[in-house]
């Protein structure tokens, strides 16, 4: 009996002192990393040859926006997040191709997400249906994206949906992506999804000096399909983002959008070649903390 109190007390010593290390480490790295008030945090995350943007508001508040291909996601998010943090508020699926889902799969077993926002175009392949099966099992909300929607981020930073703005399930997902602008103070993002150069024309017609924004994250990972130069000019983003994978078959980014971000003197920076980018604003200005960021290149071939 008194080895059995024993053993006993010496598990829950050993339980305690277990306890007790990791509420130090989580005190010891939050301490490391502290949450600056008041700042908005956007990272473009490198997960190769696909779109994964991740977004924290000056109050804490998480969205992921599109999920990259295979199991890239999970390998970038240690960039953005710590470790023990598993709680994200909303995960966007900007159009239902690969490239911009299929990371959300296996997120979705290690991460917790409280909603989905989508446009309402569909995909055809079975994986979709396995990632769909699986908002409905984790019993995540879904709303699907209307121009007009404000969504409130909290601190004072929301994301403005300018498309799609009808029924799109009829349509090609390109055409269909969903096309938000990220708001917080005096800063903003353009965060374009892989929306083609049709739809920046309508945008043009739509919201005309609106589009202005101090980041564009062009469409279609620097496709020439997109970021057509009326467009990019109304925007005049002091810096633009391209998410593309190295050597990829696709050529991404093209010449011809290299180019006319050059020739309106726009800085232009690639996951590719930089890795996850990450920008933060104070609601006055953005600051771009990478370094010595490189320039993107045609194809991204290094």
């Amino acid at each position: 009996m008194q080895q059995g109190l024993l053993h006993i007390k010496k598990y829950f010593r050993w339980y305690f002192l277990v306890t007790l290390f990791i509420l130090a480490l989580i005190l010891l790295l939050t301490l490391i990393n502290p949450k600056r008030e008041g700042v908005l945090t956007f990272a473009v995350l490198d997960v190769g040859q696909g779109d994964a943007l991740y977004i924290e508001s000056p109050n804490g508040n998480q969205v992921i926006v599109d999920g990259g291909p295979g199991n890239n996601l999970l390998k970038a998010l240690p960039k953005v997040i710590p470790f023990y943090d598993r709680d994200i508020d909303m995960i966007v699926v900007t159009n239902p191709d690969s490239d911009h889902y299929e990371g959300f799969i296996k997120f979705l077993d290690k991460y917790k997400a409280e909603s989905i926002l989508e446009p309402g175009t569909t995909n055809a392949y079975p994986a979709y249906d396995v990632f769909e099966k699986k908002i409905e099992q984790k019993n995540i909300k879904k709303t699907i994206a209307i121009r007009g929607q404000n969504i409130d981020l909290g601190g004072g930073a929301y994301l403005q949906v300018l498309f799609p703005d009808r029924n799109v399930s009829e349509v090609s997902p390109n055409t269909g992506s969903i096309v938000m602008k990220l708001v917080y103070g005096d800063t903003s993002v353009l965060l374009q999804g892989d929306s083609i150069s049709n739809i920046e024309q309508y945008l043009l017609e739509l919201d005309g000096e609106y589009l202005k924004s101090d980041i564009l994250k062009a469409g279609h990972h620097g496709s020439k399909t997109s970021s057509i130069l009326e467009y990019v000019e109304k925007v005049s983003p002091k810096w633009a983002v391209i998410s593309s994978g190295a050597n990829n078959s696709y050529g991404h980014p093209h010449k011809e959008t290299l180019q006319t971000m050059d020739s309106l003197r726009i800085p232009t920076f690639n996951t590719c070649n930089n890795g996850t980018l990450i920008f933060e604003s104070d609601g006055k200005n953005f600051i771009l903390k990478n370094r010595t960021p490189k320039e993107a290149v045609v194809g991204c071939k290094i």
